[in-house]
């Protein structure tokens, strides 16, 4: 049973992650409010693009579940004005797309330790280096996230002295 659940589960994380890769191709965020584009197709299988944001650079997901495998969670964060995720870092990897607002990413990655992103754009988080995302805008900043991480790893870590591991 165990091995037919993990095969099921392997071919969601699959179509999960490839919907979360979809996520970092080219164009325009659907505004806020706004009805997505379904596909023109009339087939019997649709999609409808949620959310897509620019990455300039390649993009490359791997993480090792080991024998346990990986979970891949897809939320939706909304941060308030003046808010923010702590610093923290991740066991896994994260692709998300900037809906709303503004996000200030402090992370020792960017030039000058710091990068803003605004809608349209997408972040790729890699796995061990302690960050924080924060709303310095007025408005909310609202962030589509995918999240492969190996299972019964959390999506974030809060205690500092687990990363880089």
């Amino acid at each position: 049973m165990r091995a037919k659940a993990r095969g099921a589960r392997t071919r969601w994380a699959a179509l999960i992650l490839s919907g979360g890769m979809l996520l970092a191709g080219c164009g325009a965020v659907t505004p806020a409010g706004s009805t997505p584009t379904p596909a023109a197709s009339e087939a019997p299988v649709r999609a409808v693009d949620l959310a897509s944001g620019e990455q300039a650079e390649p993009v490359e997901v791997a993480v090792d579940g080991g024998a346990d495998g990986v979970d891949v969670t897809f939320r939706e964060i909304t941060i308030e004005p003046g808010a923010g995720t702590g610093e923290h870092c991740h066991y896994g990897q994260l692709i998300a797309v900037v809906q709303e607002g503004e996000l200030t990413h402090y992370a020792e990655t960017h030039p000058g330790g710091v990068r803003v992103y605004s809608a349209g754009e997408s972040i790729i988080e890699g796995t061990g280096y302690p960050h924080e995302g924060r709303n310095e805008g007025e408005s909310d900043v609202v962030l589509w996230v995918t999240y492969v991480t190996p299972e019964h790893k959390p999506l974030a870590e809060t205690d500092l002295s687990h990363c880089h591991e």
